[in-house]
């Protein structure tokens, strides 16, 4: 979060309480639940599987802080991690989408990726997940502030 440079230590914490409360109201009204996500699930494999990819169960799950997602084809389980949650439509949605591929072929192979190609966001939600992995490896300065946006 960028702030002015000129802002007391009091200040600087209301207003970033104050961002953080605003991002936690709009992350709770874009948090699917495990219907929505199981709905969710089945409109993308009607729309890019022909509805061939038939989870038993999608869900939300928070022991996953590795993966974005898995897939256990012989019990047609979905579970995706809950750091996904209040990412942008188009990333949860390659995730489903990648996870769904994995119920129609298991492994990584050209078939697999091939049944992803029909997912015309897959390069970039690939980009942004990539990017959200990099970030979480910055090194963190405590009391840090970027001075930068000093007016």
């Amino acid at each position: 979060m960028l702030i002015p440079a000129r802002m007391s230590e009091a200040e600087e914490q209301r207003w970033v309480n104050v961002m953080l409360d605003k991002l936690a109201a709009q992350e709770s009204r874009r948090t699917l639940g495990d219907t929505e996500l199981a709905e969710r699930a089945r409109r993308l494999s009607e729309q890019y599987f022909d509805g061939r990819a038939r989870p038993a169960s999608v869900r939300w799950v928070t022991n996953q802080n590795t993966r974005w997602g898995s897939c256990t084809p012989s019990e047609g389980s979905i579970r995706l991690s809950h750091r996904l949650q209040g990412m942008p439509e188009y990333v949860v949605d390659y995730v489903l989408v990648h996870e769904l591929a994995h119920l129609l072929v298991p492994g990584h192979g050209p078939r697999f990726w091939e049944l992803l190609e029909a997912y015309p966001r897959t390069e970039r939600a690939r980009g942004y997940l990539e990017g959200v992995v990099a970030a979480e490896r910055l090194p963190h300065v405590p009391g840090a502030r970027d001075e930068s946006s000093a007016g």
